[in-house]
């Protein structure tokens, strides 16, 4: 079974279980690292999440993971919040990320460049529009290669 299809598969066995108890599902990872796998689920809810949590969400993907056996090979599965540079995934963490900083990859130069970091003024589901130091950027949504939530000091 290929990486993407897993990650679907593992998508679709927790994401009851996350929204009848209230939780949002960020993003799942199924990667190599060394000669070992790692599954992880990366989970949120308002007010933030804790251990207790965490440990609630793995024992049901466990269990289910266990019934089902999608995953052929041995792996370590992990359960975590996303932290505080928490991935934007789809146009929705975008839009909910209006006010905050961002640090955007695009998949080609705009104005010369191909990383943005600054405030997230604006999000119409097309455009972004950051403010960084020196200036303002709009970044269409279809360039952008990956968006995370950053910390600037």
């Amino acid at each position: 079974m290929s990486t993407s299809k897993i990650k679907t598969t593992v998508e679709e066995m927790v994401q009851p279980y996350l929204n009848e108890h209230g939780f949002e599902l960020v993003d799942v990872e199924y990667v190599k690292e060394g000669s070992n796998w790692f599954l992880r689920v990366f989970v949120d809810k308002d007010g933030g999440i804790d251990i207790d949590d965490c440990g609630l969400i793995s024992e049901y993907l466990s269990q289910k993971l266990d019934e089902n056996d999608p995953i052929p090979t041995a792996y370590f599965l992990e359960v975590s919040s996303p932290g505080a540079e928490r991935p934007l995934k789809k146009k929705e963490d975008v839009a909910k990320s209006v006010g905050k900083n961002v640090f955007v990859t695009v998949y080609e130069p705009i104005n010369g460049l191909k990383e943005f970091e600054g405030k997230l003024e604006s999000f119409d589901n097309e455009e972004l529009v950051i403010q960084t130091v020196k200036k303002q950027y709009v970044i269409p949504y279809a360039k952008v290669a990956s968006a995370r939530l950053a910390i600037i000091f």
